[in-house]
Parts: C-alpha cells; sequence; structure tokens
C-alpha cells in the first residue's frame, strides 16, 4: 500500500506540474498577442522621418511628453494579456468564439492606427480607424463581460486611454 501511495501522489505532483505549465505557457500567449500591435507601431512611432512630420504638427494643449507614451502603453499592453489570459483560461457555458474574434480585430486595429497616423501621415484616416477601434472594444467588453469580469475590468483603463487619444488625433486633425 505504501509504495501505492507514493505512486498515487507523484502522478498528483506530476499532473499540477503539467497543468502550471499549460498556463504559464498560454499566459506568455496572451502576452505575446497583446504585444503585437505594440511592436508592430514601433515600426511607425516617431523616429527619424516621421519625428520631423510628428514635431511639426499643430498639437492640443494636453499633449503629453513622448516618454509618457512609452510607458503608458507597455503597461495597456499587459493588462490587455492579462484580460486575454483570464479569458483563455475561463471555464465557461459560454463561447469564447466572439471575445477571441473581437480581441483580434480590436488588436489589428490597434496596428492599423499607427499605419495611418504615423507610417501613412493620415490622420484623418487614422480618426476613423481609432472611432472603429474604440466601438471593437466596447464590444470585446461586453463579450469579456459574462466570462471573466475581471477581465472586463481589465480593459477600462486601456479604453480610457483611447478616449483620450481620440481627443489627441481628433485635435490634431482639426488644428492641421
Amino acid at each position: 500500500p505504501g509504495a501505492r501511495d507514493g505512486q498515487v501522489c507523484y502522478n498528483v505532483v506530476q499532473k499540477h506540474r503539467g497543468d502550471f505549465m499549460k498556463k504559464f505557457l498560454l499566459f506568455v500567449l496572451a502576452l505575446v498577442i497583446s504585444f503585437l500591435p505594440g511592436i508592430i507601431g514601433m515600426m511607425f512611432s516617431p523616429d527619424g522621418a516621421s519625428d520631423v512630420w510628428y514635431n511639426v504638427l499643430n498639437k492640443p494643449f494636453l499633449t503629453p511628453p513622448g516618454w509618457v507614451f512609452a510607458v503608458v502603453w507597455p503597461i495597456l499592453y499587459l493588462i490587455l494579456g492579462i484580460a486575454l489570459y483570464l479569458i483563455i483560461v475561463d471555464k465557461t457555458r459560454y463561447s469564447k468564439a466572439k471575445p477571441y474574434g473581437l480581441f483580434a480585430v480590436h488588436m489589428a486595429l490597434n496596428a492599423l492606427w499607427s499605419y495611418m497616423f504615423f507610417g501613412l501621415n493620415l490622420t484623418g484616416v487614422a480618426l476613423i480607424v481609432l472611432a472603429l477601434l474604440i466601438a471593437f472594444t466596447i464590444w470585446m467588453m461586453a463579450a469579456f463581460r459574462p466570462i471573466s469580469r475581471a477581465a472586463y475590468y481589465l480593459v477600462w483603463p486601456y479604453l480610457i486611454w483611447l478616449l483620450f487619444a481620440l481627443y489627441l488625433n481628433g485635435s490634431i486633425v482639426f488644428l492641421n
């Protein structure tokens, strides 16, 4: 009986180790997915020729210094990654197809905004993309809520930042 108990204990430990690794890898995957728009956006962020264009724009009074964006965006992408992870690991009776699809569309719109605004300098088109991004973010939040309230609440800071970005982008369109 003792040897059998030891084997059962070993099997339990191995199962938990496997569950931990699976959850850890899912967490890393969620983070990688959530940071993709930021990685893509870095290719178009103000630097070099794009920097000259951005610096000569008339900007609204509340435009923060550039370092603020460099601090805020990684935090927001981290929070989005955590929210996505919570959706992935939640054992729910609801289908996750809609939240996953909305997350993907919203991530694509996030990356597209950087390309339109900084890559092509199309501030008006970027404003439309940003409005769509906000709409899809709200829709995504609504899809997250029944599955994980924590994920839903984690997206709020991102939505607030997007609304601030809408003010900045809209003001740049108006002022230029």
